[in-house]
């Protein structure tokens, strides 16, 4: 009898792949502390799934200072046990991460063909500072870009909707607006529930629906400041 028949099936990937802002006002009114901890929790949900169907993996892309880079390659969230603290220094080179985020997507040796749609979130409270149409353009258009489940975050009034807008492509859940610290947990809680819902599906490629007003507001044990809006 062949031994292929009791071969347990190795689980598909399922890429999650995030685009923050780093630039130098996050650093204000807790935002970059709000996000290195939201951040951290997701991985920290991810790292204990152990869907049979889904693999989670994680992938940090930053934008601040003069240019963008990978600050956490794409990885099982399984397997990474520790993330160095997201720093907000600079400018804002959106366009950049686009290229990285397309770079990566289109890798396929880190991202096969058999994985499932990957996940980009891109989170911003600023407008970019460097030529981000053609990098957007290439992103979305590309052939992993369009198929990709997008969303976006607006991190306070300056942050530029018509960027997050026509990257995000959830009409059900259209560009959150962040207008407190409490906001960016918010959020991330929303992707999470929806990415874990993913993994256990036995469909792990039909998006899970998002609805942001359903999530408490209970971030009291966050130890953050959350008082006034930004």
């Amino acid at each position: 009898m062949s031994l292929k028949k009791f071969a347990v099936a190795k689980a598909r990937a399922l890429p999650v792949i995030i685009l923050a802002d780093t630039s130098g006002s996050m650093s204000v009114n807790g935002k970059i502390a709000a996000l290195n901890e939201a951040v951290q929790n997701m991985v920290s949900t991810f790292r204990q799934e152990s869907a049979r169907q889904a693999e989670i993996q994680v992938g940090l892309i930053t934008f601040g200072g003069d240019k963008a880079e990978m600050h956490l390659p794409l990885a099982k969230a399984s397997e990474i046990e520790a993330m160095q603290p997201l720093d907000a220094i600079g400018r804002t080179p959106m366009g950049h991460a686009f290229e990285l985020a397309t770079e990566l997507l289109e890798d396929k040796e880190l991202i096969t063909s058999r994985d499932y749609r990957p996940v980009l979130i891109l989170l911003s409270d600023g407008i970019p500072t460097d030529s981000w149409q053609a990098g957007l353009e290439r992103l979305t258009t590309s052939e992993r870009g369009q198929k990709a489940s997008r969303f976006a975050m607006a991190i306070g009034a300056e942050a530029n909707i018509d960027v997050l807008e026509a990257f995000n492509n959830d009409l059900e859940a259209p560009v959150f607006k962040a207008n407190e610290a409490r906001d960016i947990h918010r959020f991330f809680r929303a992707v999470t529930m929806s990415v874990t819902a993913r993994s256990q599906s036995r469909t792990p490629n039909e998006l899970a629906p998002i609805n942001f007003d359903e999530l408490d507001n209970d971030d009291d044990d966050l130890g953050l400041d959350l008082e006034g809006q930004w």
